[in-house]
């Protein structure tokens, strides 16, 4: 998880990931920072991260992202 606020932090370094619930419902992100986290992500965790996962609930918490991630792994 650490790692994964890392990557966030590097993207938004405003944002505060740790604790922020409401990432796209908010729109705290938009499309660009969408995009760059999902790249890094499926960089640094060896995922793929499809058209299909990029949906607002995977992706309004760092809590949530990670879910997805360790979901990913799984497969």
């Amino acid at each position: 998880m650490e790692e994964l606020i890392e990557i966030m932090k590097g993207i938004r370094p405003d944002v505060d990931f740790e604790t922020a619930t409401d990432l796209i419902d908010g729109e705290i992100l938009d499309s660009f920072d969408i995009i760059s986290i999902v790249s890094e992500v499926n960089d640094a965790f060896g995922v793929e991260i499809n058209v299909d996962d990029l949906l607002p609930e995977n992706f309004n918490s760092a809590e949530a992202l990670y879910e997805l991630i360790q979901k990913l792994q799984a497969e």
